[in-house]
């Protein structure tokens, strides 16, 4: 019998398990690493996924930035989890929140398009995210030479 997902709202008590997947990927140069300090003061935007013994095994998160604009960022599914629909689990729980929001564009910055693109967000310039690219993006260490995608989803 295949188990149900259940993905559910981060808490407190999960912030150094998404810390902890995090930084497992950013130190191999996938995903931008995230301190635990920025995790706690935005665990309202996070979803985890966690295994029988409660470790956090994947997590995403939903930031809102502008009245029409959320970020689907720190995506991240423990190794041994991936290929079970985890990825697909937290980006719909994004959107279906970003929906309940009535936030009517979420974008993403991904090294990972294909995945995203299966999901049904589309390319996109990232120059239309102004509000991204000044209000975040422009303190990024790899700014302006920044070699990920945008892609974005519109309801």
């Amino acid at each position: 019998m295949k188990r149900k997902l259940t993905i559910r709202k981060a808490t407190l008590e999960d912030g150094r398990g998404i810390h902890a997947l995090i930084s497992k990927y950013a130190k191999r140069g996938l995903m931008l690493p995230r301190s635990l300090n920025n995790i706690y003061e935005n665990i309202r935007d996070y979803f985890v996924y966690t295994n029988r013994k409660g470790k956090v095994v994947a997590c995403a998160a939903l930031h809102v930035v502008w009245e029409d604009l959320a970020e689907v960022k720190a995506l991240a599914v423990e190794k041994d989890y991936q290929k079970r629909g985890l990825g697909s689990g937290m980006v719909l729980a994004c959107l279906r929140e970003a929906k309940k929001m009535a936030v009517p564009r979420v974008f993403v910055l991904t090294y990972a398009p294909s995945f995203f693109k299966s999901q049904g967000f589309e390319v996109t310039d990232k120059a239309e995210l102004p509000q991204k690219i000044w209000g975040e993006c422009i303190h990024c260490p790899l700014f302006p030479d920044c070699n990920e995608t945008a892609l974005v989803y519109e309801f």
